[in-house]
């Protein structure tokens, strides 16, 4: 009896060191494929054919493992797994320029980490503006054995929404980089789950280009089980919109936002920025014998595209029956009040509260402007406007490369004191930079986001801000300008939420905490491509001397050639 006990035991330990060392492998064909997800035909970036790309399913503690295959032909590639810390693996953050040299056409690189929380997490490109062109997919992990959420629920669902452009990415670059200035626009369509609807009487291409019976573009179809409450995990990874998500005639019950428990609150129109996730409950109580619009809506811009339109089907309705009402009205795009509102309800769920410190040891106030440099039009932080260097900062400061970026950090261009943030810049002009701000390894961080007019008159833009290799705590949100004698005592230390991305509203201001604990070199920057590719980010270095051996795959450019790869 004893000895089967023993062997019981042993058996069991063996099942969880199983359970614990579990990886997930995959393996990704990225290539350029013709695709009408708006029912409009033009090259898109797929995952093994598809866009969005597969759903990451894994459980807390789970090592990933991606082998991504360049078959772009033409074009570098670098994919990002966006809200995943990559503690001990800085290497596989997968931001060119920052953490690894980019992988080339026609090479295999493999990604390893492991996921070391549940959650709803996103992946997507990170070599120039690529995620536009449709390299994304969302990421669920799931908690250990034995676990429970602290919602209760029937099914899961995951949702990307995305902004659709029918210009290629690198026509857009092109335009942002000249004189004069071209902008990109608003977007062609809205997308949810890869799946939109263009407007096909509005082109003047040439037949074919354009079909409106195209099944591509035949809306996103939810199936739901009259009775049941559904998970739905919706992330956002626009190049440019803000959006509001609704579910005509259902509320949505927010329960979670960047992988992090929320304290519930219930919405009818959920705001989502890039680079955000959430998960809310809804109930599929409502009359059974017809279909439900699913929308999203532009927010925060001028709409100049259509909503997105999907559907949630009540089994067994037809699935491809349209609902018999007309989709609900968006909210009125320029309102800022309930967008702050959610931003400011969204607090840490009892019993789930990480309480920040209590002061920091450094502040860093980050003022968002739009600036010219030499004649071109930047995105930059306190006058100064990002650029990348060509070996990666984690690689040059592990190998002692200092000569291969900026050794000061970015220069402090403004007297933000005394900056009027509601006025054009008297002076307009900013400044280039690739340095990078050094920080005290295991401080405590405070950084001040400070939004501004544009080069526009009366204009002031939401940027969403995206932090690698950490979550901080959202401490507060504010209109107009930070003071900084007295806002920092309206501070959130009680149930701050914690996430990785961040609205900043027009015209105000966002208050972050984070600890400076990973070692590594992690971008901060605004997640609207864009902006991003304007100038719109810094990079912070932590502990680099803590950093292990990095892997041989993420060298081979710039001054790491011929020491790299083979």
């Amino acid at each position: 009896m004893l000895k089967l006990l023993v062997l019981c035991l042993l058996t069991s330990l063996m099942f969880v060191q199983i359970a614990e060392a579990r990886i997930r492998h995959y393996k990704w064909d990225v290539k350029y494929e013709y695709k009408s997800p708006d029912c409009y035909k033009k090259l898109a970036i797929t995952i093994n054919g598809g866009t969005p790309g597969p759903t990451i399913v894994a459980q807390q503690g789970d090592t990933i493992i991606v082998e991504v295959k360049n078959s772009l032909m033409l074009e570098n590639l670098a994919i990002h797994w966006h809200g995943i810390r990559q503690i001990g693996t800085p290497g596989m953050d997968g931001t060119d320029g920052v953490t690894q040299c980019p992988i080339v056409p026609g090479d295999t690189f493999k990604y390893e980490f492991k996921v070391d929380r549940a959650g709803t997490y996103l992946y997507h490109a990170h070599y120039g503006m690529q995620r536009e062109a449709g390299l994304y997919g969302s990421i669920r992990v799931s908690l250990p054995d034995g676990e429970i959420e602290p919602f209760v629920y029937d099914y899961d669902r995951s949702i990307i929404l995305n902004d659709w452009y029918h210009k290629s990415t690198y026509e857009q670059a092109t335009g942002l980089s000249s004189i004069p200035f071209v902008w990109v626009g608003e977007p062609q369509s809205l997308l949810i789950q890869g799946r939109g609807k263009f407007d096909c009487s509005n082109t003047l291409s040439a037949p074919g280009v354009c079909n409106a019976s195209n099944p591509e573009c035949s809306p996103y179809v939810m199936t739901v089980i009259p009775g049941k409450t559904y998970r739905l995990r919706i992330g956002s990874l626009t190049a440019l919109s803000s959006l509001s998500f609704q579910i005509e005639g259902h509320n949505m019950t927010v329960v979670e936002a960047d992988g992090s428990y929320v304290e519930p609150f219930v919405v009818k129109n959920l705001f989502i920025y890039s680079g955000e996730t959430y998960s809310v409950l809804i109930k599929a109580d409502k009359d059974p014998s017809r279909n439900y619009w699913m929308t999203t809506n532009v927010v925060s811009r001028l709409p100049n595209t259509t909503a997105g339109l999907a559907i949630l089907n009540y089994y067994p309705t037809h699935p491809g029956q349209s609902p018999p009402t007309a989709p609900p009205a968006g909210p009125i795009w320029n309102a800022t009040a309930p967008r702050l509102a959610q931003s400011q309800a969204t607090k840490a769920r009892q019993g789930f509260i990480s309480t920040p410190p209590a002061t920091p040891d450094r502040v860093l106030v980050f003022l968002n402007t739009q600036n010219l440099v030499n004649g071109y039009i930047r995105w930059a932080i306190n006058n100064v406007s990002f650029t990348l260097p060509h070996t990666p900062y984690l690689v040059a400061l592990k190998y002692n490369l200092r000569h291969v970026f900026n050794k000061s950090p970015p220069p402090i261009g403004q007297d933000l004191q005394n900056y009027d943030i509601y006025s054009v810049a008297k002076n307009k002009n900013a400044s280039l930079s690739d340095g990078i701000y050094r920080l005290q390894f295991n401080t405590t961080m405070d950084i001040i986001l400070q939004n501004a007019n544009t080069m526009t008159t009366n204009n002031s833009e939401t940027h969403p801000w995206h932090l690698h290799g950490h979550d901080f705590w959202v401490l507060g949100y504010g209109i107009g300008k930070f003071d900084i004698h007295n806002d920092h005592k309206k501070y959130n230390l009680v149930n701050p939420i914690m996430k990785n991305t961040v609205p900043v509203h027009p015209y105000g201001w966002t208050a972050l905490r984070f600890k400076a604990d990973n070692p590594g070199v992690w971008l901060f920057h605004c997640h609207i491509e864009s902006h991003f590719h304007m100038g719109m980010g810094v990079v912070f270095e932590e502990g680099i001397e803590k950093v292990g051996n990095l892997p041989s795959s993420i060298l081979g450019c710039g001054e790491t050639k011929g020491f790299g790869r083979p």
